[in-house]
Formats: C-alpha cells, sequence, structure tokens
C-alpha cells in the first residue's frame, strides 16, 4: 500500500479545513531520554484531536447519496465531536452514540457542535457495534472511528506533517485505541524511514489491540476504568486496522495508571500544555523507552487535548 501516496490525497482534501498542528521540543523529555524529544500536538487541533483528520477526509468523500442519508457515528468523545465538525462544514449533521460513562465534557463539545448524542453501552465498543447495526438496518451511514480506510488514510496526514517538518525520525510512539491513527502514522512513517521504529503504547487497563496483536488474532477483552478514555474498549472483529497494527507497529507498551497521570502533570506544568490521558500514553512511553534512541530523534504524538476540569484537579492533586 502506498501509505504516503494516501495520505498526500486525503491531506490535499482536508487541508482548508484543519490545523497544521506544531511539532516542539519538549525539555524536559528531551533531557530524560538524552534524545531530542518532539511533541506532535494534535491537541492543538481544531476540535482539540487528531480525530478531525479521519472525519474530514470521510466526510468530504460521501457521494450526493449517501449525504442524503441520516448519518451516525459511535465515539467516546473525540470521534464524535471531529464528525460533527466535519458535518457542520458541509452543511450536515449526525447522530453520536456514546458510552454511558462518556467523559462529560466531551460529550457536552459533541452538542456544541451540532450532533444529537445518544448514550448506549457500557464502553466505546458496545457503543459502535448498537451504532453500526443500526446503520446497518435502517439504511443509515455509519462513520467508523477506525475501521475506514479513509478514516485511517485521513490520520496519515499528521505523519505526513511530521516527514514534512523534520529530517529523520528514530522512533515514534503513538498511543493505541482501535489502531487507526497508528496504522496511518505508521504507514508514512515506514514510506519514509523503513528503520525508523514505531511503538504502539496502551493503557494497561485497556490495551486490547496490543493483547490482540500478541495473541495474533483480535481478542473480547475487559476493559478497566483508565485515565485514558480516549482509546479504552474493545476492537471490532473485522477491523482492517489489525492487520496493518501487527505488521507496521514495531513495539508494543503497555502504560499504568500512575504513568499516566504522571506524564500528564508533567505536560501540564513544564510544557504548559492541556493534554488527556490517551495523550499522556504515548508521553509516558516515550519517556520510557526513548532513552535507548539519546542522541537521535523521539516523537510522542499527542494525540489530544479534551479533559475535563475534574480529571485536570485530580491529575495534578497527586
Amino acid at each position: 500500500m502506498d501509505w504516503r501516496t494516501l495520505a498526500a490525497r486525503a491531506d490535499e482534501r482536508i487541508a482548508p479545513h484543519v490545523r497544521r498542528t506544531p511539532l516542539l521540543e519538549s525539555a524536559w523529555l528531551s533531557e530524560a531520554t538524552g534524545a531530542t524529544a518532539l511533541l506532535k500536538l494534535e491537541s492543538l487541533q481544531h476540535t482539540g484531536s487528531f480525530k478531525l483528520r479521519g472525519a474530514l477526509n470521510k466526510v468530504l468523500s460521501l457521494t450526493p447519496e449517501e449525504r442524503a442519508r441520516p448519518i451516525v457515528t459511535a465515539s467516546t468523545g473525540n470521534h464524535g465531536a471531529a464528525v460533527a465538525y466535519a458535518l457542520a462544514r458541509v452543511g450536515l449533521t449526525g447522530t453520536v452514540y456514546v458510552p454511558h460513562d462518556a467523559e462529560p465534557s466531551k460529550v457536552a463539545r459533541i452538542e456544541r457542535l451540532g450532533a444529537r448524542v445518544v448514550a448506549h453501552g457500557r464502553d466505546s465498543a458496545e457503543a459502535e457495534s448498537y451504532a453500526r447495526a443500526l446503520a446497518a438496518r435502517e439504511g443509515h451511514v455509519f462513520i467508523s472511528p477506525y475501521n475506514d480506510p479513509d478514516v485511517v488514510a485521513g490520520q496519515g496526514t499528521a505523519g505526513l506533517e511530521i516527514v514534512r517538518a523534520v529530517d529523520r525520525v528514530d522512533a515514534i510512539v503513538v498511543a493505541v485505541g482501535g489502531g487507526g491513527l497508528i496504522s496511518g502514522v505508521a504507514g508514512v512513517i515506514k514510506a519514509t524511514w523503513p528503520d525508523a521504529v514505531v511503538i504502539g503504547a496502551a493503557p494497561r487497563a485497556s490495551a486490547v489491540m496490543l493483547e490482540s496483536v500478541r495473541a495474533g488474532r483480535i481478542l473480547e477483552l475487559e476493559s478497566e476504568p483508565t485515565l485514558s478514555d480516549g482509546t479504552a474498549g474493545g476492537v471490532e472483529a473485522d477491523a482492517i486496522t489489525f492487520p496493518w497494527c501487527r505488521d507496521l507497529v514495531d513495539e508494543w507498551d503497555a502504560v499504568g495508571e500512575d504513568e499516566i497521570a504522571a506524564a500528564m502533570r508533567r505536560v501540564i506544568l513544564d510544557d504548559h500544555l492541556v493534554v488527556e490521558g490517551s495523550a499522556a500514553v504515548a508521553v509516558a512511553s516515550a519517556e520510557r523507552t526513548g532513552r535507548r534512541f539519546a542522541g537521535g530523534c523521539v516523537v510522542a504524538l499527542v494525540c489530544g487535548g479534551n479533559v475535563g476540569p475534574g480529571t485536570i484537579s485530580r491529575v495534578l492533586d497527586g
């Protein structure tokens, strides 16, 4: 698959609607690893996460017939906000199914962007399964958070921005839920620097893709509560991202809740950036794994910054 071409086409399509996010050095993370540690700040994207890239690429690729039908999706928050934003850009709206424990601030953001929100299920996998079945039954258009080639190509544009910004990356760390972000980004990175090490990081409390790749098949696993709500939940049985995660990701790293909280504190206090738990998963993993790349360049993809004030207070209180 020609990942760079797919990402370049997506980039051309979504360019008028997205922010080209900064790639900035983190002084404390560089000191901790001995590498030049860069943060790709998708937390500064419109809607506050990388999800806008894939959602826009999908929505802008819909046919006139598809745009005339009801549009639904499922999300823990960030993808839903991205779809709502993308639909609004073309004069449409839709319905977003969220799990009952979705972060209230993320749900409120979806509603502010004009979409209808319906709560269903205990986690993203249950909400997604329900929404997909409803769409198939009623003839609606379902926009997957990750299980769609247009969505994955859109996420790959973040990788394209990285390769355009620096001469070399020795390692990149990406938080993994359904695998859409790491699939698209890893495809672009590997096409540019085949020897670059791609590290998939997941919260230990909900590491379904990580465990599935290790098992050689997609598993049905229970997820525990985690600060990384953006990556929590199961993976669809037919996920197109599974073989890409298996083939493109070099290493996997499970991150504990204390590590996630500590990374959030460091980024908030030392980098002066608001990040959510899923972004901190990548930063925490980069702090540990990045030491092997001392003298080189390590990128942590800061995938989102949508976090409620209550969570920030708890994290800062330690």
